[in-house]
């Protein structure tokens, strides 16, 4: 574009345009991005046809719901005094109540029950390890059993309590799934090495009412309704994997570049997980283009912005330096990225 990266007299270039108008056209690749993946994930979630109401079905003997009396029919309308409109609401909401006590509103034909209920208790272990198929380990949470106890991206399972795994991960959660087992025997290899690890998974408690949902009527409205909570979820996950990854919790050697995304593509089954995968790398390409990083556009609006704030723009030279170091810094993390994949395909 004329007047981008070069002084130009043309009051037509984009070095003469107003700053907006500049912030506009670095931000609009970017945005065409999201909204392209916005459209397409909601078009395949409002064709989906399965879609989970605030009904219950059933409820789960020995739990929280059943001992305070809820019932098949019963909608849940409030939890906390927050509106729930489908089981992603309510999860979200038992997420932030963290076991403690819930008030419960009910509508029961027409009749509205407020109840207050203490969810059920339920530990379960987690290794904080991510595995593909074919039990090598894609993942490793910061912070989890897994990375105190030395398991490392790109390990490879081999044995599980000296049996042979023969590359079904089916085997390691069935183990892990266990009750009472503590401390595990695992056989990685890393490498042409070949590592013996004692390990013992954290327990975490998760609290729940004990509640079936009901499928929602396909109707026309219900599709439209559930597709855009469907999308909004969608879009949440990936402003918390960015989150993540600024804040620690996700290692930059657990990023995909081409080579793994060409992997993953290859391994999509049917139309709709292929199209649903390309929804994902277009929103994701969209916010990692916004983030304020130089030689990304984010990083030219920030300049832009730098620009408005200071009434005067930056030194050619500076703004050209400053996006060759971020240049270099995008290259040596797709080489990085890139050399984890063919890692992760051998």
């Amino acid at each position: 574009m004329e007047g981008e990266d070069e002084a130009s007299e043309d009051d037509r270039s984009f070095s003469k345009a107003s700053i907006p108008k500049r912030i506009a056209i670095c931000a609009a690749g970017a945005i065409v991005n999201i909204l392209f993946a916005i459209i397409v994930y909601f078009i395949l979630m409002a064709t989906s046809g399965v879609y989970i109401s605030n009904e219950v079905d059933s409820t789960i003997p020995g739990y929280a719901a059943e001992q305070v009396g809820i019932q098949s029919g019963d909608k849940i309308i409030k939890l906390n005094g927050e509106t729930v409109n489908n089981k992603y609401d309510l999860d979200d909401i038992m997420d932030q109540a963290n076991g403690e006590e819930i008030a419960v509103t009910i509508d029961r034909n027409g009749e509205t029950l407020e109840l207050t209920i203490t969810p059920t208790e339920v530990q379960s272990k987690v290794t904080g390890m991510y595995l593909d198929e074919k039990c090598q380990v894609i993942m490793v949470e910061k912070g989890s059993s897994s990375e105190r106890q030395g398991i490392q991206a790109n390990d490879v399972i081999t044995k599980i309590n000296n049996e042979e795994t023969n590359g079904d991960t089916n085997k390691i959660v069935e183990v892990l799934q266990q009750q009472g087992l503590g401390t595990i025997l695992l056989t990685v290899q890393r490498g042409n090495e070949e590592i013996n690890i004692e390990f013992t998974p954290d327990y975490v408690s998760t609290y729940y009412l004990g509640v079936n949902m009901k499928l929602a009527p396909d109707t026309l409205g219900n599709r439209c309704f559930y597709g855009l909570v469907e999308t909004k979820e969608f879009i949440v996950s990936i402003v918390d994997n960015v989150k993540q990854l600024f804040t620690g919790r996700v290692g930059v050697d657990q990023m995909t570049g081409p080579i793994g995304i060409g992997e993953m593509v290859s391994q999509t089954n049917g139309i709709r997980e292929f199209i649903s995968l390309m929804a994902l790398i277009s929103i994701s390409l969209g916010v990692t283009n916004l983030l304020p990083i130089p030689a990304l556009d984010g990083g030219k609006i920030l300049i832009l912005l730098i620009e408005a704030i200071r009434r005067k723009p930056m030194k050619p030279e500076n703004e050209v330096n400053i996006q060759l170091l971020g240049f270099s810094i995008l290259i040596a993390l797709s080489i990085y990225v890139s050399y984890n994949d063919i890692l992760r395909l051998f």
